[in-house]
């Protein structure tokens, strides 16, 4: 039976990279946010869901208009929660789906906000990476071309890393790509043992 691996960390702690380094390591991997957005831009059913709730705005010329999205959800909690409501239960049939098709040892599975969601009795390991506040910061206003207020604001939101870590089987700190890579490695042995001595 494959084993579900969570994959999750603050914004702009570098989940994408771990995550990369474990796809070449063999292990198949599934984004949960970019798979979200394209179940967004690809669905009807979401579609219609959204534009009822958040009007017409939300599609510019067929495409998911992102940032009227994140505008109007950044302050309303609720809205955010009905967004979720929307998107989070088609995304789990998806995941279904794709992992019913997978045969290795494990997958991991990345999402964002795995312990705020409190979906981790769904993953039989945990990975949590973490990083330098200042690094974070930076990183996504470069990325997403926010400021430093905006990204604060999404930190804020999220579960601290303290808390993270207490609640993970592993834990990678993202200083650099080497070491990143070398604990990746390290945790990929551990987790094939865990599995094979089982």
């Amino acid at each position: 039976m494959t084993k579900i691996v969570g994959l999750t960390g603050g914004i702009g702690s570098g989940k994408t990279t771990v995550a990369k380094i474990f796809k070449s390591l063999g292990v198949p991997v599934y984004n949960s946010d970019e798979e979200a957005k394209l179940l967004m831009q690809s669905s009807e059913v979401i579609k219609q869901e959204l534009i009822q709730l958040l009007g017409k705005e939300c599609y510019t010329d067929g495409q998911l208009n992102r940032s009227f999205i994140s505008s109007i959800v950044f302050e309303d909690a609720v809205l955010l929660e009905k967004i979720n409501a929307i998107v989070h239960p088609k995304v789990a049939t998806h995941f279904e789906q794709w992992f019913s098709q997978q045969n290795a040892p494990y997958i991991i599975k990345e999402v964002a906000i795995l312990f705020e969601t409190k979906s981790q009795h769904l993953f039989d390991f945990i990975i949590t990476i973490t990083a330098p506040l200042e690094i974070r910061i930076q990183r996504v206003m470069e990325r997403d071309q926010k400021t430093k207020k905006e990204v604060q604001a999404i930190i804020d939101k999220q579960l601290p890393d303290s808390e993270k870590i207490i609640q993970s089987n592993f834990v990678i700190n993202n200083t650099t790509l080497l070491e990143m890579e070398s604990n990746s490695i390290l945790i990929h042995n551990k987790i094939m043992n865990l599995i094979n001595n089982h």
